[in-house]
C-alpha cells in the first residue's frame, strides 16, 4: 500500500480523489438531505463515482443515509472534526449556558460566530422558542459589513488587521438598508464601538433585526461575536438596552473564563478598578 502511494504514477489519482471527497462533503454541507443523482450533477460526477465515495465516507462515519428517503447528509462527526479548528475549542462550551439564558430571556434566536477568511460563520445557535425567527444554521457563513457580530468583530480588531480583512471581503448589497460604501461602513464601525454594541437593522435579511456584542480573548482581542435576533415586528426599541446589557453580561463572564482581564466593553473607570 505504501508503495502506491509513494508511485508518482498513482500521485495524480490519489489528488483527484481527495479533490472529490472535499467537494462531496463541502456540498452536504451546503444542502442537507442530498441524493446522489442531485450532487452528480451539482459536482459533475458520474453518478457510481458519487456513490462509491458516499459509501466509503458512510463507513468512517462522516456521511449518513436516511432511509425513507435514501438521501445523504453530514454527521455529527463531521461538526466535531470542524469543532476542533476552532482557535479556541472551549468557546462554545463556555457560551452555550449563557446563549440558552439569553434565548430564554428574549424568546429569539442567539448566535455565537467566529471570523472565517473575510466572513463570520456560526459556531453555535440557540432557536427562538417561536415558530417564525432567523433562518440560519450552524455552519453558515454570513457576511461582515452588514450583520452585527461581523460589525463587532470589525470594530475592535486592530486597525491593520481589520484592514487587511476587509480587503478580502465583499461589499455586497443585500438589502435596501446594506451599507456597501468602505467610509460608510467606518462609520459605523466608529459609532459601534462607542456605544458598546452592534446592531444589523434590516441590512441582511429582510424583517429582521439584530443586536451583538463581541467576546475578547487573554490578549483583550475580540474573537468572537454574541448576538440575538428578532424578528422587526417583535423589536422593542424600549427594551434594547435590557437586551444589550444581557448580551454584555454573557460575554464578559465568556471573555473573562478566556483569560481577558480588562473588559474592553467596560468604561474606563470601571476597568481600571477590575
Amino acid at each position: 500500500m505504501d508503495d502506491d502511494l509513494n508511485d508518482g504514477k498513482q500521485q495524480p489519482e490519489s489528488v483527484a480523489a481527495v479533490l472529490k471527497v472535499f467537494a462531496i462533503l463541502q456540498a452536504l454541507s451546503e444542502r442537507s438531505e442530498t441524493g446522489i443523482s442531485d450532487l452528480s450533477v451539482r459536482l459533475a460526477m458520474p453518478k457510481a463515482t458519487v456513490y462509491r465515495f458516499l459509501q466509503t465516507m458512510m463507513t468512517l462515519g462522516y456521511v449518513r443515509q436516511e432511509a425513507d428517503s435514501e438521501r445523504y447528509g453530514l454527521t455529527m462527526k463531521a461538526f466535531e472534526l470542524g469543532t476542533k479548528a476552532l482557535q479556541y475549542p472551549e468557546l462554545i462550551d463556555l457560551a452555550k449556558h449563557h446563549m440558552q439564558m439569553l434565548a430564554d430571556a428574549t424568546g429569539e434566536t442567539v448566535h455565537l460566530g467566529t471570523l472565517i477568511d473575510s466572513e463570520i460563520i456560526y459556531v453555535h445557535k440557540v432557536d427562538s422558542r417561536h415558530m417564525l425567527g432567523m433562518y440560519s444554521r450552524v455552519g453558515r457563513r454570513a457576511p461582515l459589513h452588514c450583520t452585527a457580530i461581523g460589525k463587532v468583530l470589525m470594530a475592535w480588531e486592530h486597525p491593520q488587521r481589520r484592514e487587511r480583512i476587509l480587503q478580502g471581503a465583499e461589499f455586497k448589497r443585500f438589502r435596501d438598508k446594506t451599507i456597501v460604501e468602505p467610509a460608510a461602513f467606518q462609520a459605523e464601525l466608529d459609532r459601534v464601538k462607542a456605544q458598546g454594541f452592534g446592531e444589523d437593522r434590516e441590512e441582511f435579511d429582510d424583517h429582521i433585526r439584530c443586536l451583538g456584542v463581541p467576546i475578547f480573548d487573554r490578549l483583550n482581542q475580540p474573537i468572537a461575536g454574541l448576538s440575538v435576533s428578532f424578528p422587526t415586528f417583535r423589536y422593542d426599541e424600549a427594551k434594547e438596552g435590557e437586551v444589550v446589557a444581557m448580551l454584555q453580561g454573557a460575554s464578559r463572564d465568556i471573555s473573562a473564563r478566556l483569560g481577558c482581564t480588562q473588559f474592553p466593553l467596560d468604561p474606563p473607570a470601571k476597568a481600571a478598578r477590575a
